[in-house]
């Protein structure tokens, strides 16, 4: 369940998630929240997350999506963040197969 915070950002950013049904908006997990604001969010929307989240969450999200067998991040977007969290978000328990 997302936190009153989340879903307020949920709302704010409702247009990016076009495809979602209304009553579904606000309970989206966290893989498809920070796919949707990385891939079309803007600078702000994507430092928001990050502060509601947590940078590491949102790097764990992103970087443990990389297991999946579709990925849906543009390329672009993708080699951008990989190189930002991988760099910026260090710690021991913090790698990219976990």
């Amino acid at each position: 369940m997302n936190s009153p915070e989340l879903k307020a950002f949920i709302q704010e950013n409702s247009s990016l998630f076009w495809y979602t049904p209304q009553d579904n908006k606000e309970d989206i997990g966290p893989e498809f929240l920070v796919e949707t604001i990385l891939n079309y969010g803007d600078l702000s929307a994507i430092r928001t997350l990050c502060k509601l989240m947590g940078t590491r969450e949102v790097a764990e999200v992103f970087l443990n999506a990389t297991g999946r067998k579709k990925l849906n991040y543009y390329p672009e977007i993708y080699n951008f963040f990989e190189l930002i969290f991988i760099k910026n978000v260090q710690g021991d328990s913090f790698n990219k197969t976990s």
